[in-house]
């Protein structure tokens, strides 16, 4: 692997298992201790989640780790046949479709519709219920993919020559 190579790689799989570790945080405490609030209080919280999330830091670090991993995929398939290459190819595939796929066509629908909600409204419960529902399932999926993501790029760097 070459020295670019290795320093790519190595930012590839810092930022997809940061971002992972975040997903992991709202998965396994966040989510379920929103769900142990009344929905009013939930929507809010999480309305005001929404916004804040929308961060520099973690904007960089989740859109940043995606061209990492466009990057290390277009290396893996120029240098395919190498010993790190299928595991380039695993980890950025893993964290385009499982967490840039899934928060584009999953969470941030959602996170818009609960953006629009009044939480004081009528149907706010049912509509919190199904969010919390859905929103955490997908924020798995993407928990999964951005951890496999980090994992794949850590054996990448152990393997021979790129």
């Amino acid at each position: 692997m070459t020295s670019t190579t290795a320093v790519l790689v190595s930012a590839a799989a810092l930022g997809t298992t940061a971002v992972g570790g975040a997903f992991l945080a709202f998965s396994s405490f966040v989510m379920p201790a929103l769900g142990r609030l009344p929905a009013r209080e939930a929507v809010v919280a999480m309305q005001a989640v929404n916004v804040t999330a929308v961060s520099t830091i973690f904007m960089m670090t989740l859109f940043g780790s995606g061209a990492l991993c466009l990057v290390t995929g277009w290396r893996a398939v120029v240098g395919w046949g190498t010993p790190a290459a299928s595991w380039l190819l695993a980890g950025s595939a893993a964290y385009l479709i499982g967490v840039i796929g899934v928060t584009v066509a999953a969470s941030v629908p959602r996170n818009d519709r609960l953006a629009a909600l009044d939480p004081a409204s009528a149907p706010a419960a049912a509509i919190w219920a199904d969010y919390l529902s859905r929103w955490t399932a997908w924020n798995h999926v993407r928990t999964v993919a951005g951890l496999l993501s980090g994992a794949a790029f850590l054996v990448a760097s152990g393997a021979r020559a790129l």
